[in-house]
């Protein structure tokens, strides 16, 4: 089975908001090693940390994870 890749907005969204990886993960209740991993791109979120993520910045999942389409079939 093939890894999709999820592209995500998250380094991107948590520096506008002026949140370091520390805060972001306290307000998701994951370690900062987990953010870290999110932001590189090593780690799929789960749907219930997907959606934390996004009610965060007050988004729709969508607007903040999108997978590659091109490669999904």
């Amino acid at each position: 089975m093939r890894r999709i890749k999820i592209e995500n907005k998250i380094k991107q969204l948590r520096e506008q908001n002026g949140y370091t990886q520390q805060d972001l993960a306290e307000k998701v209740t994951v370690s900062r090693q987990t953010i870290i991993s999110l932001e590189s791109g090593r780690y799929n979120p789960s749907i219930i940390l997907a959606y934390k993520i996004a009610k965060v910045f007050n988004l729709a999942i969508e607007d903040v994870f999108e997978f590659d389409k091109e490669n999904y079939k």
